[in-house]
């Protein structure tokens, strides 16, 4: 069978629940400070305008709360004003350097106005504080194949991985590893992208997200029945009734079969593994 359509976002920014398994999607701060505020004020446009045009009034006179100031910024973003939300925003990080979430929003921001030198300055502002954060990582990788500078996102994907793994596991080596096998995947490398899913199944044999993450590998490339498998290894590897179902309906949607006969079998399929074993990148 031929490949699929290659996604046009990573694994980790895609609103689908497949991938939404895997980790936070890129967009997830500009979302959720819109969700925030649709969720706390009228669902009326007019009333928001309204109240926006009050605290901007009060900011404006530097009467402005810092609590008037974070809804004032959502209200912005919710409006799409985000030209106007930048300076704000900028203002923000600025006065609270240890709020990380504000430095990756405005970089979101900027990268939003086609501004990726300014998102990227950003992002390497937090990077050097926090080497290792995970959302900073996966908007820095995005920007960076936006770029045609897919290497440089591998290498500084490799270098965290190896931070996260060296000298002893730590939790934080799964997600960064599923990033740097999508990058891997969008650089073409599509076999180096499954031996490295292959090392993280090995490292955390009872987290589902590898295996879900090289099954849609398979599927992409065209290979159903090895998806399928891949997504019953999961299935019996997961005990949480509610992720067993959620690899139900991924395998639904690729319109195979239940995965619940497959992984009640009297002889349990064996889990794909690579034979050289788990190595540090």
């Amino acid at each position: 069978m031929p490949p699929r359509q290659s996604r046009q976002g990573l694994w980790l920014g895609t609103g689908v629940v497949a991938l939404a398994a895997v980790c936070v999607g890129t967009g997830w701060w500009l979302g959720q400070l819109h969700h925030g505020s649709a969720a706390g004020a009228s669902n009326s446009q007019a009333t928001l305008q309204r109240e926006a045009q009050q605290l901007r009034r009060q900011l404006d006179r530097g009467q402005a709360s810092a609590a008037q100031q974070q809804r004032l910024l959502e209200l912005l973003v919710a409006l799409d004003r985000r030209a106007e939300a930048t300076p704000l925003l900028e203002r923000l990080a600025d006065r609270e350097p240890d709020r990380w979430s504000l430095r990756l929003l405005l970089a979101e921001l900027r990268r939003d106005q086609k501004d990726l030198k300014g998102a990227e300055r950003e992002l390497r502002q937090l990077l050097s504080q926090r080497p290792d954060q995970l959302e900073g990582l996966q908007l820095m990788a995005l920007i960076q194949l936006e770029q045609g500078r897919g290497a440089q996102a591998q290498q500084q994907l490799e270098a965290a991985l190896k931070r996260a793994t060296s000298p002893s596991l730590r939790p934080e080596a799964l997600p960064i590893g599923l990033l740097l096998a999508n990058v891997l995947q969008r650089r073409g490398q599509q076999g180096a992208a499954e031996a490295e899913l292959i090392k993280l199944t090995t490292r955390f044999p009872n987290d589902h997200r590898p295996l879900l993450a090289r099954a849609m590998l398979q599927h992409e490339r065209g290979d159903d029945a090895a998806a399928q498998q891949t997504l019953g290894e999961a299935r019996r590897r997961q005990s949480d009734p509610k992720a067993q179902e959620q690899l139900d309906r991924v395998a639904a949607a690729w319109g195979m079969a239940a995965l619940k006969g497959s992984a009640s079998g009297s002889s349990p399929a064996k889990p794909t593994a690579s034979p050289a074993g788990p190595e540090n990148p």
